[in-house]
């Protein structure tokens, strides 16, 4: 099931390995895969490959398509479907889009048009793909920045009545590209959680700001809402997809988790009740994981709450051991704001925000002792999720001052991301192109980016790996063919027991499955 947790023997997990058995060369499953691969072993052939085709796009592209890419840990559902759904939903809910190419709903407004028209009127199609995306996009009086975060607001009331429909389209896309696993931002009970706030206002002493928000169930009734609205989501998801059917899609495959997102720009009294309401998701509900703070880190809002908020989040993460943390930090760069804005973003997002992952990270070099931070984020072993297509729409940063190869070189673990391919009109493969070509990286490289997305996905359960980045495996699976269709008990057991280990053991599989695929198509 790609609802949760996907709650698998062992031998579940390994039927891709079972299947391939009659298709690989006896010697392929006998080969052990560690750092110490053999000359001439299907991975350093593979990368031998990679190496002579870095330069062909197409033949790199197709390369990286291919390859197994774990999972996508930085995902806002919104802005990760294409905006051609987002047309078609649109016009499915009888919806309008008016002079600024925003869409409302009906009737329309004079000067407004039917969203079906952008299904029949090509340049009235090209004019809202534009304006809901940053298709074309060329800086001009408009930013990239300010263009990419316009978008939610012109396509927003499309985007909400129909998240199971927009969840299939994303699970599909990863699936094509060989992912496993999604880990994607929604904002539970929106409405109801700013009506709460609004009521109970906000309170600085934030333990009896958590007793009135709870008072008279109003928090329970909120997440009653969101696991209500989960289910439909779900329900709409597995029909559109035909998940459980006989001809299922093929994301149904792909395993799916929700981080509560909360709107930091909002104010105090609705950050806070979107936080705890995360918490409680998270505590109560498998398919809830997380919570992280979202819009643009240098709205004045974000800037002037932005150590309340953490305060926020040291105050709750105690009370909630089983949610995670993961927040966006330092998407900044000097001009977007004031040179004391860029000093501690990050760092508090990790030392008081308790920030297990760290997306974007962009402005790590301009934080008060920033070497000091990179050993940090790695004794800490603080993931950085890097979405490289945004950060150089939003930011305009890329190539060799992009942060990425810097965090490398400092041992601070990184996964590759989309954030919203929709919007960027891109894809996780887009992802690995350009951190292949831009920074010189191996396959190894490849495979350690992959294998780092599930080591820090919040699933649960032991990993697969005695350490987190050296990817040496766990005592019980030292010495077994990784992925194979019949590890020894003590693996099997770890695996039964474990869907943290059942992901990254499938991936392995995959992986085997990728070299022998191309190798014999090289042959």
């Amino acid at each position: 099931m790609s609802l949760s947790l996907r709650r698998t023997s062992a031998a579940a997990v390994a039927a891709c390995a079972a299947l391939l058995l009659p298709l690989l060369p006896a010697q392929a499953h006998a080969l052990p895969q560690s750092p110490g691969t053999a000359a001439h072993s299907p991975e350093a052939r593979v990368s031998a490959l990679l190496d002579r085709i870095r330069d062909r796009p197409e033949a790199l592209r197709a390369f990286l398509h291919e390859l197994p890419k774990g999972g996508d840990l930085h995902n806002h559902l919104s802005g990760a479907v294409s905006t051609e759904l987002l047309i078609r939903l649109a016009a499915d809910d009888g919806l309008c889009i008016d002079a600024t190419l925003t869409a409302q709903v009906a009737p329309c407004a004079p000067g407004a048009r039917p969203a079906s028209d952008a299904l029949s009127d090509p340049a009235f199609r090209q004019d809202v793909i534009r304006a809901w995306s940053m298709q074309d996009f060329a800086p001009g009086p408009e930013s990239g920045h300010d263009h990419f975060f316009a978008t939610f607001g012109k396509f927003g009331e499309a985007s909400w009545r129909h998240p199971g429909r927009m969840l299939a389209e994303v699970t599909d896309s990863m699936a094509d590209q060989h992912q496993e696993y999604l880990e994607t931002m929604i904002t539970p009970a929106s409405g109801g959680a700013a009506a709460l706030a609004a009521k109970v206002g906000f309170d600085p002493d934030l333990a009896a700001l958590r007793a009135k928000l709870l008072a008279d169930d109003g928090i329970a009734r909120l997440v009653a809402q969101a696991r209500a609205d989960a289910d439909a989501m779900f329900a709409e998801y597995q029909a559109t997809a035909g998940c459980g059917g006989g001809h299922p899609a093929p994301g149904c495959a792909v395993t799916v988790r929700i981080i509560s997102q909360a709107s930091r720009a909002s104010t105090p009294a609705r950050v806070f009740t979107q936080l705890l309401l995360g918490m409680e998701l998270a505590s109560q509900d498998d398919r809830f994981v997380a919570v992280n703070l979202v819009q643009p880190e240098d709205y004045p809002a974000s800037l002037e709450n932005y150590t309340l908020q953490m305060q926020m989040l040291d105050y709750l993460h105690p009370l909630y051991p089983k949610a995670h943390i993961t927040l966006h930090a330092g998407e900044l760069v000097p001009g977007l704001v004031k040179p004391e804005d860029l000093r501690f973003h990050i760092r508090e997002a990790v030392l008081t925000g308790h920030a297990e992952r760290v997306g974007h990270g962009v402005d790590v070099v301009h934080e008060d002792d920033s070497a000091d931070l990179l050993r940090t984020l790695a004794q800490r072993h603080t993931l950085i999720e890097v979405p490289l297509t945004s950060n150089e729409q939003i930011l305009q940063v890329s190539g060799p001052d992009h942060p990425f190869p810097l965090y490398r070189r400092n041992h601070v673990p990184t996964a590759l991301a989309t954030d919203d391919p929709g919007v960027s009109r891109g894809d996780i493969t887009e992802e690995y192109q350009k951190a292949t070509t831009r920074y010189q990286l191996g396959y190894r490289d490849l495979k350690g980016l992959a294998r780092t997305s599930l080591e820090y996905a919040f699933l649960p359960g032991r990993s697969l790996w005695q350490d987190r980045d050296g990817f040496r495996p766990a005592p019980e699976c030292a010495g077994e063919t990784l992925g194979a269709a019949h590890p020894g008990p003590a693996c099997d057991a770890l695996l039964a027991a474990s869907p943290k280990a059942q992901a990254q053991w499938q991936e392995e599989c995959a992986f085997t499955d990728f070299e022998t695929a191309v190798l014999h198509r090289r042959d």
